[in-house]
């Protein structure tokens, strides 16, 4: 089950408390009588302080109120038995099984296969393979391993593309250029031969879940590591017609050639409006993280800091691209913990459960010998291929089996357990196979959710972050019933309060205008005088540039006062403007039209209006809770809370 998100600032805010409290423990306030400590708020104050953009929240009395909401919303859900409900019952259930994935782990073994992971994604390896498919419950695979024996010989001794134009078939037989790829690109098992292979050899056989491989290396280099760009974007969809982006393009090119500013043009024209205001540049970013490969090549492919890209198409428009800084992989302190996530998510965690299995079983002391092999294989049967297998009548199901812990499991358990695994089983599979391979398999699961149901009791840090989200949990429930389905729904109170606050929705003055752009004082000055005459920017263009001279850009709409190709503060006035310097270059805009500031309608305000809406009811709730429940705040704990936080 997937974790949901719980979007309130103040359940995010608060859910981070902890649960464990001692009679020492001082009480800061009550609510109806049951205390709340002081050394809970104060680690709570502590832990949150650095996440506090709102400087008066890090004052403790306006702390404390935002602590009283929240306890006041966890009263009231449990006075409405929303913590007994089945959804959330079931909901608890889900998130516990997949926080507990977390401490179902080796974490020595962890450790050893992230620095493994470290070493490998700091390398591109370029390699080609053979793949023989072979279904992964086929036992006897001799016949495949020697015919794979033989084909490893070609690959050796013959030129890859007359192996591959007569063996492979693209279906039974794959022989494939993998370029070059890293940690983490394919099966571990894979992975782990192909980076255990020298540079022009050729591996012996193996098999992975897909059939036997042999792979060729032909190349190791080290990682490309990151990069640092900026772009200037002209999207393939414009709103302005008269612009083209191919051509557009390349009129900005032109301008770079002729020694203009990059970083200038990107704030004037790049539609990559987050990154035009910081002169085009991009967040740093490693190979393989961009969804446009196009993209990263072209910036990869740049070698000196300053280089600048010709123009190039992706999905998105055109680009241009200049380069800033190439750095090399980072630091193995910096990468660990993506790294933890990738290895336990990665086919390479099965290393990590197996160790794991092996501690526990040696905790609970569980032989690794099933002493009801010979019986189970007994009594198992032809049918159990076609899946019409059933447990004979005269079966000893009420003897035990296995012991784990205080939990003992019977042959009837067992029975269960292999009645359930008969779909797809191979007649190539023997019968001692089948009960072998079900039985370990039995007792691994079994092992694990046993760990896993106890570890509330036994680990205390994953007692504390379930109940975290138990409280988590909860008050989304209560936030969801309470007020964002109720305002969601309440169309008339939203439109009332619209109609009552219609100053607090508007459009900002805007104006119909056209700005022309260029570094040459004397052009803009030429450009001013012919929009004086009433010119039309379309012959402007035309005339000033030809002959592959960009001279000017023009860009034309509808603008407000924070559009990134006026100046600031500027005045909006009908006509042609006064010239202007800024970005690096002279500007004239000419004003054809202006737009009066006016009130947004109810569509077009429509989200802030829900939302103000919502605040108005959250705070007239909060003001019913303490109405509801008696709140008492120790002062003296208060005053003491303070002189230690200022200390």
């Amino acid at each position: 089950m997937p974790l949901r998100l719980i979007p309130s600032f103040f359940i995010l805010f608060f859910i981070t408390f902890g649960h464990a409290q001692s009679n020492e423990k001082e009480v800061l306030f009550t609510i109806d009588d049951a205390p709340v400590y002081a050394s809970e708020f104060i680690r709570i104050y502590n832990k949150n302080l650095g996440l506090v953009k709102d400087e008066s929240q890090k004052n403790i009395d306006e702390y404390l109120k935002l602590f009283v909401n929240y306890k006041l919303k966890i009263v009231e859900a449990r006075t409405l038995n929303l913590h007994k409900k089945p959804q959330y019952i079931r909901e608890l259930e889900g998130y516990k099984k997949q926080l507990a994935k977390k401490y179902l782990t080796d974490h020595e073994v962890t450790d050893a296969l992230v620095k493994e992971a470290y070493e490998r994604i700091s390398y591109d390896i370029q390699a080609k393979h053979i793949l023989l498919r072979l279904d992964a419950s086929q036992e006897d695979t001799l016949a495949t391993y020697n015919r794979i024996l033989k084909l490893r010989e070609r690959l050796m001794n013959e030129d890859f593309e007359i192996v591959q134009k007569e063996v492979h078939n693209g279906n039974t037989i794959l022989v494939e250029d993998l370029g070059y790829f890293s940690g983490f690109k394919m099966v571990y098992t894979f992975e782990t031969v192909a980076f255990n292979t020298q540079i022009g050899e050729v591996s012996m056989p193996f098999r992975t879940q897909f059939g036997y491989h042999v792979v060729k290396i032909f190349d190791k280099r080290q990682s490309r590591g990151d990069v640092t760009v900026g772009h200037i974007l002209i999207a393939n969809n414009q709103k302005d017609a008269t612009i083209k982006p191919a051509l557009r393009i390349q009129e900005i090119n032109s301008l770079i050639k002729q020694g203009e500013n990059f970083e200038s043009l990107a704030k004037q024209f790049s539609d990559d409006k987050s990154s035009a205001v910081k002169g085009g540049k991009l967040p740093t970013f490693n190979s393989g993280q961009l969804s446009s490969s196009v993209f990263e090549d072209m910036a990869f492919s740049l070698t000196k800091n300053n280089e600048i890209s010709k123009p190039f198409k992706t999905d998105h428009g055109w680009h241009i691209v200049k380069l800033y800084s190439r750095n090399p992989i980072e630091a193995f302190a910096n990468l660990k913990y993506e790294l933890e996530n990738k290895v336990r998510r990665d086919s390479r965690s099965k290393r990590i459960n197996t160790s794991l299995l092996k501690r526990l079983k040696s905790q609970y002391n569980i032989a690794d010998v099933n002493e009801a092999q010979d019986y189970f294989v007994s009594i198992l049967s032809a049918d159990y291929y076609s899946r019409k297998w059933r447990i004979p009548s005269s079966f000893s199901k009420e003897k035990n089996l296995l012991v784990i812990g205080d939990k003992t499991l019977t042959y009837q358990d067992f029975a269960l357990f292999l009645l359930g695994k008969q779909k797809g089983v191979s007649h190539n599979v023997s019968f001692n196979t089948i009960v072998s391979e079900n039985y370990n398999r039995f007792v691994n699961e079994n092992v694990l959710s046993y760990y896993e149901e106890n570890l509330e009791n036994d680990n205390e840090e994953f007692a504390q972050v379930v109940a975290e989200y138990r409280e988590g949990l909860l008050l989304f429930d209560l936030m969801e019933t309470k007020l964002w389905a109720p305002v969601k729904n309440d169309t008339l109170g939203i439109q009332n309060y619209y109609n009552s606050n219609k100053a607090n929705y508007l459009w900002d003055e805007r104006i119909d205008a056209i700005v022309a752009t260029s570094t040459n004082e004397n052009d803009i000055k030429t450009v001013k005088q012919m929009l004086s005459q009433n010119d039309d920017y379309k012959s402007i263009d035309e005339k000033l540039n030809s002959n592959g001279k960009q001279k000017v850009i023009f860009t034309k709409g509808m603008m407000n006062a924070q559009h990134q190709a006026l100046p600031e503060n500027f005045n909006f006035k009908l006509g042609v403007s006064k010239l202007y310097f800024y970005n690096d270059a002279y500007h004239v805009i000419k004003v054809n039209k202006i737009v009066p500031e006016a009130n947004k309608t109810f569509e077009e305000s429509k989200g802030f209006v829900i939302s103000d809406y919502q605040n108005l009811v959250e705070k007239n709730w909060l003001n019913d809770l303490k109405n509801k429940y008696k709140v008492l705040v120790n002062n003296s704990v208060l005053e003491k809370l303070k002189s230690q936080i200022n200390n």
